[in-house]
């Protein structure tokens, strides 16, 4: 059956993986980005295999979001699939010195920004009692790391957020899944870094990670499976990575006072 799937953060990484994986398949498309030349220049490359709108908005600016979709035609009115994948990492400092600023685009853009968009699809799938909501998480909100501060607290948000929907559309058919991407080479980390290159590469050097295509046949699958069935989470991580032991200092004196 044709679904309509509405990406955002389309214009690359993981969503344009995505995108491509559905038209694939001739599901029709609903690509939401910011940038608007590469979201055209995509759009046009999936013409031939799909129906594809296109929503050249900035997924935190609530009212433009509104707007877009409110926006919709038939037949893109009625989205059958979010994949919330828009967000971001920004820096890599330890809480004392990190950028105040980049903390609060990581909570609008991976925290409310998603709530926003399931907010305002949400409702069109009660109605019609079908649907399915996928959450772009991170191996970062199961596991600290020196630096992942609010961004790992912002995929935790993720997780929990993804279950408090599933407890509450429990008797309504919707689906909600959560994914969690360990190491996955695409433009997270030249974000992150502020397009230094250098920097990026390096996280990669010597590694095999995930690609943005594997974790979008992962998706693919996980709307794939029969209406009965729902994948809650699903974590995933290239076989390099793995979990290290938990780190003790051992330079630390103290007096008790």
């Amino acid at each position: 059956m044709k679904k309509t799937v509405l990406i955002t953060g389309a214009s690359s990484g993981f969503g344009k993986a995505c995108a491509e994986r559905f038209a694939q398949a001739g599901h029709r498309l609903i690509l939401l980005a910011r940038r608007a030349d590469r979201l055209n220049d995509l759009a046009e490359q999936l013409a031939s295999q799909c129906d594809v709108c296109v929503l050249c908005v900035d997924i935190t600016d609530a009212t433009a979001v509104q707007n877009a979709l409110a926006s919709l035609q038939a037949p893109f009115d009625q989205p059958d699939v979010l994949i919330n994948n828009a967000g971001l990492a920004l820096g890599l400092s330890p809480a004392d010195e990190a950028d105040l600023t980049d903390w609060e685009t990581m909570i609008a853009t991976n925290v409310t920004a998603l709530v926003r968009m399931t907010r305002l699809v949400l409702p069109g799938m009660v109605a019609r009692d079908h649907g399915h909501i996928i959450n772009i998480g991170s191996t970062a909100g199961h596991w600290p790391y020196p630096g992942g501060n609010v961004y790992g607290a912002s995929k935790a948000f993720v997780q929990m957020f993804s279950r408090e929907l599933r407890a509450d559309l429990l008797g309504k058919k919707i689906k909600v899944s959560n994914i969690d991407p360990g190491m996955a080479e695409t433009e997270f980390s030249l974000v992150r870094f502020d397009q230094a290159k250098d920097k990026a590469d390096k996280v990669y050097e010597g590694t095999k990670p995930l690609s943005a295509e594997d974790i979008a046949e992962i998706i693919f699958w996980v709307c794939s499976t029969p209406a009965h069935v729902n994948i809650n989470t699903l974590e995933v991580m290239p076989v390099c990575q793995a979990w290290g032991p938990l780190k003790v200092d051992r330079t630390m004196s103290f007096t008790d006072e």
